[in-house]
């Protein structure tokens, strides 16, 4: 979706060449590639943002190329990796060390330390926009943890922006519905399950979109903004004409 606005886009991961997440579809390249096919530039960036150096590196290769940085979505996620269907929801004390791992470190750990970097490029413009997805609670203690634990960070972050840039940087915050991703989609390949209420990529793509356009984003700081609620506002629907209501839990 910003790849239609004309925009250079940075796809980052770890899914470069023959090397894919868990043999789900779907590479860095490719999806540059796609940015590129609808007007934007694509470029794709090997990047495991649990590795401080690479992300570094990363915002490093966009202040040399750019000069600037105007928003960054920060949806890095590796909390389902290895997911072992019923033990994902088991007690706490019954489930791996590495349920915490990849959900704090590839979570809420990368979410900040990726900001901590862009935020720089951001404040010299005196402007941009951090774009993070946070859900309410969930049927897993640690999951729960970690995707509640995003939101103080929405309010805590702009209190310690320098006075002059105050509202400058704007950290909204998306709560994206169930949305057929490749991983949701294998799931369901696997185990068939009713598709009726979720979403594509796209509608959560077009959200992002229309913040990012918003001339008046800054007065939305710190707020917790679902996709669907934001559909019926800026007025776009899915890639089918439908408006998903916002997804709650």
């Amino acid at each position: 979706m910003l790849d239609r606005a004309g925009a250079t886009v940075y796809v980052t991961g770890r899914s470069a060449g023959e090397e894919t997440t868990e043999n789900l579809p779907g590479t860095i390249g490719e999806t540059a590639e796609a940015v590129t096919a609808q007007g934007g530039t694509g470029s794709p960036v090997r990047c495991d943002h649990a590795v401080d150096a690479e992300v570094d590196g990363l915002f490093a290769r966009v202040r040399g190329e750019q000069g600037r940085l105007d928003l960054l979505v920060n949806n890095v996620w590796g909390g389902y990796e290895h997911h072992e269907g019923e033990g994902f929801v088991a007690p706490f004390w019954e489930q791996p060390l590495r349920h915490w791992e990849g959900m704090f470190v590839a979570g809420v750990r990368a979410h900040l330390v990726a900001s901590r970097f862009a935020v720089p490029l951001m404040l010299q413009e005196r402007r941009g926009l951090i774009s993070t997805p946070s859900r309410g609670r969930s049927g897993s203690t640690w999951a729960t943890c970690t995707t509640m634990w995003r939101r103080p960070l929405s309010s805590a972050w702009p209190m310690e922006w320098p006075a002059s840039s105050t509202r400058t940087v704007s950290p909204p915050w998306r709560s994206p519905g169930f949305m057929r991703t490749e991983r949701v989609m294998a799931a369901h390949a696997a185990q068939p399950f009713d598709l009726s209420a979720t979403e594509t990529p796209e509608y959560l793509g077009q959200a992002v979109a229309a913040l990012a356009a918003d001339p008046d984003v800054l007065q939305r700081s710190g707020e917790v903004l679902t996709v669907g609620d934001l559909a019926r506002e800026y007025g776009f629907t899915d890639v089918d004409g439908r408006q998903p209501p916002a997804f709650r839990l």
